[in-house]
């Protein structure tokens, strides 16, 4: 049986999705989760076809599992992860269980944000920074850093926005670095950049790199810096894309990697291109998506296409402007009722309207991007009009709280 294998999921967005484009493609669907909760709610799951309790840190535990299943006569094709932090554990398992094109070694560069700056250090993309670890006198330092102040303050493996702080002052960058110590041994000063953000969904194949979609970034600083809007651009200027193609491509061949998936972030500063971050996956939430939406591209699908060994196939056959307007709440409280859902559903130009937490979950402000509470999902041949119907739709969802 054609077997495979994925290191944990979301219930929504791009990792779930994979889950279901596997299945799509006639392969045996296998998850390995740690949530106990996905084991109570196995009915809402009926795109995985065998899902197994583990502890996803335990190594051993994993491969014992995976003998399990070829013991089973489960063939076992691919291991994947679209998860942070798993990625890299999958990419390694799939190089000992499966006959594998990808190799470990760039995606556990990527998934560091450490070891992504050295890699890149001295390359015309790469911002000012430093490394702060936890044997070092912090005060002399701040006193080194200061002159580079407003500066961005990470932990290596953050993702979502968790561990990214603003430090605009000597005092705060002091207690930025404090919290974050006690997650990490290393820390990560970054200077701060202004302009244009853009979010660059790629593949490489045999050693060419695939830009398969540009994204314009809307982010709104509330306690951490949050994404709130993301808008596909179908058309770029030449001389804008061949720029992004050249920073890009210089990036992905100083990571080694010949076959892959990845995104950048990166920021238009006075004429260059600067990198915010890379990480070895196609963006969560909406991504899948956006880019399914506006090219009638199902990129995780082509994404296992290609971990697969096969050729994956990126002509659009369709070119529009898509918008995704996250939805966030206010204050902290338990969700009694969402209402305008169906409502808006309705209106020309909305293509999909998502409400990711339940009646009687807790929701809060968001702190990461896992505390979005949803999407408006918008198309039109103009840029502005897709916007204007997916922020009016947006304008209708209420969100009902019980204070807590």
């Amino acid at each position: 049986m054609r077997t495979i294998v994925f290191i944990e999921t979301n219930k929504s967005g791009s990792s779930r999705e994979a889950i279901k484009a596997a299945e799509r493609l006639g392969y045996f669907t296998v998850l390995l989760t740690n949530r106990k909760n996905f084991i109570y709610q196995r009915t809402e799951f009926p795109d995985v076809h065998q899902m197994i309790l583990v502890e996803l840190s335990d190594y051993d535990k994993l491969k014992k599992n995976l003998v399990k299943l070829q013991k089973q006569g489960k063939q076992i094709k691919g291991i994947l992860s679209f998860v942070d932090s798993f990625v890299h554990v999958a990419a390694a398992l799939s190089e000992e269980f499966c006959h594998n094109v990808v190799s470990a070694d760039p995606i556990l560069k990527m998934e560091n944000k450490v070891l992504t700056r050295e890699l890149l250090k001295g390359l015309p993309m790469s911002p000012h920074y430093a490394i702060y670890t936890a044997d070092e006198s912090l005060e002399k330092f701040i006193q080194k850093q200061k002159r580079y102040l407003p500066l961005i303050v990470k932990a290596p493996l953050s993702a979502g926005s968790k561990d990214v702080l603003l430090a605009k002052s000597e005092n705060q960058l002091k207690l930025a670095i404090q919290k974050l110590l006690k997650k990490s041994e290393q820390i990560l000063l970054e200077e701060y950049l202004t302009g244009p953000q853009y979010l660059i969904e790629v593949l490489v194949h045999n050693g060419k790199v695939h830009i398969v979609a540009i994204i314009e970034q809307q982010i709104t600083f509330l306690q951490r810096f949050i994404v709130t809007g993301y808008c596909l651009l179908p058309d770029i200027n030449q001389r804008l894309y061949y720029s992004i193609l050249e920073t890009v491509s210089s990036i992905v061949k100083a990571f080694q990697m010949k076959n892959g998936a990845c995104h950048l972030e990166m920021r238009f500063v006075n004429g260059a291109w600067k990198l915010i971050e890379i990480n070895p996956r196609i963006s969560g939430g909406a991504m899948n998506r956006i880019i399914e939406v506006g090219f009638g591209i199902n990129l995780v699908e082509e994404t296992i296409q290609l971990m697969l060994g096969n050729e994956p196939s990126l002509t659009k056959k369709r070119s529009k402007y898509v918008y995704a307007h996250y939805l966030t709440v206010d204050s902290r409280g338990k969700l009694i009722k969402v209402t305008g859902k169906n409502r808006i559903s309705q209106y020309p130009g909305v293509e999909e309207v998502h409400i990711k937490p339940q009646q009687g979950q807790i929701v809060r402000p968001p702190l990461s991007m896992g505390d979005r509470c949803g999407y408006i999902l918008a198309s039109s041949d103009v840029k502005e009009e897709a916007k204007r119907i997916a922020r009016n739709a947006a304008s209708e969802i209420r969100f009902y709280l019980a204070p807590i």
